[in-house]
């Protein structure tokens, strides 16, 4: 993705025809060491190709591809408790949950958020 990101901004700044010396000089001016081998089969595999109609037709197959969407169905409610003391163990659990609550408060650290 780095090499193709390098080679894609240097189409942007008026590079029609991009060399692996000048992917590596995007590259190395930010720190980062290309890998020749992946390099080298980008720019064979762009050698000669307008940018624009290659991200043209990668928008239109990407529009074909299913996005999801829509959403699946929330999770059934939890059954009600059959027993006095199914509902004791409920209670308790909500007290507990509370008392952590309580704990993870922000009023303990002694700042808010617009102090």
């Amino acid at each position: 993705m780095k090499h193709l990101a390098a080679y894609l901004l240097l189409g942007l700044g008026g590079n029609t025809s991009p060399s692996a010396d000048d992917v590596k000089e995007v590259l190395s001016s930010v720190g980062i060491d290309a890998d020749e081998d992946r390099l080298d089969k980008l720019i064979s595999e762009l050698k000669g190709k307008d940018l624009q109609e290659l991200i043209a037709e990668g928008t239109s197959k990407l529009a074909s591809v299913p996005s999801g969407g829509g959403g699946g169905g929330g999770g059934g409610g939890a059954a009600a408790p059959t027993t006095g003391g199914a509902a004791a163990e409920v209670q308790e659990d909500k007290k507990e949950e509370k008392e952590e609550e309580k704990e993870e408060s922000d009023e303990d650290m002694g700042f808010g958020l617009f102090d």
